[in-house]
Parts: structure tokens; C-alpha cells; sequence
């Protein structure tokens, strides 16, 4: 497996996850490493998604037309 090595971590962001291993009763590295893995899953699965819709479609959105999607959506 590959080891990654972050450098220059906030002091409020690693101390808000050694609080959410402990929290979870996990080593942080652990903590790292799921939240890591669940990030990188649900965005491949999205993006699959999203690729498969635009299969389906007859044409793909216009940008402007996507804009006013997300707009709507945050209505």
C-alpha cells in the first residue's frame, strides 16, 4: 500500500481529529484513512453517476443551464 505523508496540517484541524478517533475509538491514522477512503467512494460513485446520466441524454447541459440547477438547489 502507498503511504502519504501531509505536511503543515492546521493545529485546529488535527486536534479535531484526534478528538474524532478518539471520539470513534480509532488510532487517528485510522481516522485519516476512513475518512480518506469514504471522501474518494462517494466522490468516484458521483462521478460514475453522472457519467452514466449523460449517456442516457440526448445532449449534455449547457453551463448556464447547470447554474440555474444549482441555484434552485440552494433555494
Amino acid at each position: 500500500m502507498p503511504t502519504l505523508t501531509i505536511r503543515s496540517v492546521p493545529q485546529k484541524v488535527a486536534r479535531a481529529l484526534k478528538h474524532l478517533a478518539a471520539k470513534n475509538q480509532r488510532s487517528m491514522q485510522q481516522e485519516i484513512r476512513d475518512i480518506l477512503e469514504e471522501h474518494a467512494g462517494d466522490r468516484i460513485s458521483a462521478l460514475r453517476q453522472i457519467e452514466e446520466s449523460w449517456q442516457r441524454q440526448l445532449r449534455r447541459p449547457k453551463a448556464h443551464e447547470v447554474d440555474s440547477w444549482k441555484r434552485k438547489g440552494r433555494e
